[in-house]
């Protein structure tokens, strides 16, 4: 254990973990510790909130700076339990306002954050377009913390920067953990123990006691030692020609001692001494200077013993307290200028914000027109337009699979092979001209899972998912009712319909995927053994407004050209009606279109011979559902639908009210 002189503990802070404990002490300023040191010794009984004051401890003091923005009352609550969290904010201050925008210079950050890694996570906010009113970031520190974000001229700067605090490590926690080893009887072990502010302060000022009492035992050692050898000089002084023929006449050192303690009854440590002195010492002035010392060194000795020896070490807390003042004095605040200026100050500020504007997660978004595009493969983007969803920018061998308008604060919600629907607003998409990113990314899909559809759920869009003032039918009492997944509600005038490769088909409403999803989305159907070998999965998902033609094909070139009211509407998740009886094992439900009575769209599929075949209610008469549909072709099979020709033919939607 080092003499310390200040508490490093609290000064310069301790992190650590260990087995089933941890401890986590922020800095503080070296000053401020050392009035409260001082108003501990002045008032033994003193109350932590005396020692949380503007003379004493005001709270942590961070070498980065920063804000703390608790209160007075919660960062007394955390030195009076010994935890909590003390949040930390960046300062900043306004820049020049210009023709190109404003500026907003960063000019401290939070203790422990990385400047580079700060930096980096705000430039990944304006690469990604989260925040349209953020244009640019630059660092342009040198000895002090400079950071340059550039805004647009009629940015809220505020909103900016709460959305910065919110996302990214412009605010942290630090969680304060006053877990110290106090001393106990075994000066080898150290119990682990919460403390409060006041007990470390109190635990620091025994050890200083401790360590003072140590170095006066220390110092009459020495003095005492010293003496004794003095007294010995002091007792020869009259007899040093005698000395001298004592040496002269012996037969070296050995001998000259044996000599001089048998005629002066010294001891072999003052004899030593006189033997190893020199001769110019024996100047009648330097005899005196020996004599001089030894009376100054027997007054140091009754100075210590009787501070050793006073009742309650009164005298030895007096220079505890001495140490303490010349402490604050060399290191405390000045009142100079010049290098000394900035000594002791406080660096980080104390400012509990109260009346900080509040803003929801729509605040922070910036309302403007979008298109999502969804491949095959997973991969997603928007951008602000798109004339030809063929001509965007797609990995070899990859496909579009929806393209899909909408405002950025709209959410989009995206449907997987395996009965989930997975939501999420469109700003939170990557805004990109190139691939985007893969759908992974942002939900939790399983092994297998793929998104087979993505619907926008901008009310512009796809208006009408709420039946307003409609109730849900509530379903009859009974056995059979209590099973079913049939069970009648009010149909909302825009829903969907989804299939499944097992031949089954249900309805379901839009509703509960409104709200953005966790990253295990929500079930909006049940297929038969999903996510199993052999299991159905689900082929394809369609807004409908219950009006529509189904226009479905099967592996085995069979048809189904049926109502969508045929097909029931479930209030939950489930596995639906049959759609169309499967003939073999091997057959499966390919996907299905849906069109109105006036519309000339035809479902394209591929033959096994390579070929080309048209399903369409003008080749194919309706009928109703649950049939195997209409053979389609004599011999072959059908392999894969012809999503790309119909693709071809439809057209991207350049103007959200036009599709409204």
């Amino acid at each position: 254990v080092l003499p310390a002189r200040m508490p490093n503990l609290l000064v310069n802070g301790s992190t650590g973990i260990a087995v089933g404990m941890a401890t986590n002490i922020p800095p503080h300023n070296l000053a401020e510790v050392c009035r409260a040191l001082l108003k501990l010794l002045d008032d033994p009984e003193i109350k932590i909130y005396q020692l949380v004051a503007n003379d004493a401890i005001q709270g942590p003091d961070f070498p980065t700076g920063g804000q703390i923005l608790n209160t007075r009352e919660e960062i007394r609550e955390i030195y009076k339990t010994g935890q909590g969290a003390i949040r930390l904010r960046a300062t900043w201050q306004a820049g020049p306002i210009t023709r190109g925008g404003k500026a907003i210079y960063i000019t401290s950050i939070p203790y422990t954050v990385n400047k580079a890694t700060l930096v980096e996570a705000i430039a990944q906010v304006v690469l990604s377009r989260k925040l349209p009113p953020l244009v640019d970031v630059k660092d342009l520190s040198a000895e002090d913390v400079r950071i340059e974000l550039t805004l647009k001229k009629d940015a809220d700067e505020q909103m900016v920067m709460a959305y910065l605090c919110k996302h990214t490590p412009l605010q942290t926690n630090f969680n304060v953990n006053l877990t110290c080893l106090v001393p106990t009887e075994n000066p080898e072990v150290g119990r682990p123990d919460r403390l409060d502010l006041k007990e470390i302060l109190w635990h620091f000022l025994h050890f200083r006691l401790e360590v003072v009492t140590k170095r006066l035992e220390h110092e009459l050692a020495e003095l005492n030692r010293r003496i004794h050898i003095l007294e010995g000089f002091a007792q020869v002084f009259d007899a040093l020609d005698e000395i001298i023929k004592i040496i002269r006449k012996s037969e070296g050192k050995a001998d000259a001692a044996k000599k001089i303690i048998e005629r002066f009854k010294l001891d072999e440590e003052q004899t030593d001494a006189i033997l190893e002195l020199k001769l110019y010492r024996l100047a009648r002035l330097e005899i005196q200077i020996i004599l001089d010392e030894l009376e100054t060194r027997k007054k140091r000795v009754r100075e210590i013993k009787k501070l050793l020896n006073e009742e309650e070490a009164t005298g030895r807390w007096g220079l505890v307290r001495q140490e303490i003042q010349e402490l604050l004095t060399k290191y405390g605040p000045t009142s100079g200028g010049g290098k000394d200026k900035d000594r002791g100050r406080r660096r980080t500020l104390i400012e509990a914000v109260t009346d900080e504007p509040e803003y929801s997660a729509e605040d922070f978004i910036i309302e403007e027109d979008n298109v999502v595009i969804l491949s095959r493969d997973g991969w997603v983007k928007r951008q602000k337009e798109i004339k030809d969803a063929s001509s965007t920018r797609l990995r070899e061998g990859d496909s579009v699979l929806a393209v899909q308008p909408g405002s950025t604060r709209a959410t989009i919600a995206f449907f997987s092979n395996y009965g989930t629907c997975y939501s999420a607003r469109i700003a939170d998409l990557p805004a990109s001209t190139g691939y985007g990113e893969p759908i992974q990314k942002f939900f939790k899909l399983k092994d297998g899972e793929k998104i087979v559809a993505a619907i926008s759920l901008d009310p512009r869009v796809t208006s009408g998912i709420k039946a307003a003032d409609a109730p849900k039918l509530a379903p009859s009492k009974g056995k059979k009712a209590a099973a079913t997944e049939e069970t009648p509600v009010v149909v909302p005038p825009t829903h969907t319909l989804a299939a499944t490769s097992d031949g089954y088909a249900l309805r379901f409403s839009l509703e509960p995927f409104l709200e953005p999803s966790t990253r295990s989305g929500r079930r909006y159907a049940r297929p038969s053994g999903a996510g199993t070998p052999g299991g159905a999965e689900v082929t394809g998902v369609s807004l409908t407004r219950g009006t529509e033609i189904i226009l479905a094909a099967t592996h085995q070139a069979h048809a189904m050209v049926c109502q969508v009211q045929e097909v029931n509407f479930l209030a939950g998740p489930g596995k639906g009606v049959l759609l169309i009886k499967l003939q073999k094992e091997d057959d499966r439900l390919l996907g299905f279109i849906l069109v109105h009575d006036s519309e000339r769209k035809q479902l394209m599929v591929e033959t096994s011979r390579g070929a080309e075949q048209s399903i369409s209610t003008a080749k194919y008469e309706i009928t109703g559902r649950g049939g195997k549909g209409r053979e389609a072709m004599k011999t072959g099979t059908f392999e894969r639908i012809k999503w790309e020709a119909m693709a071809d033919e439809a057209e991207v939607p350049a103007m959200l009210e036009e599709e409204s």
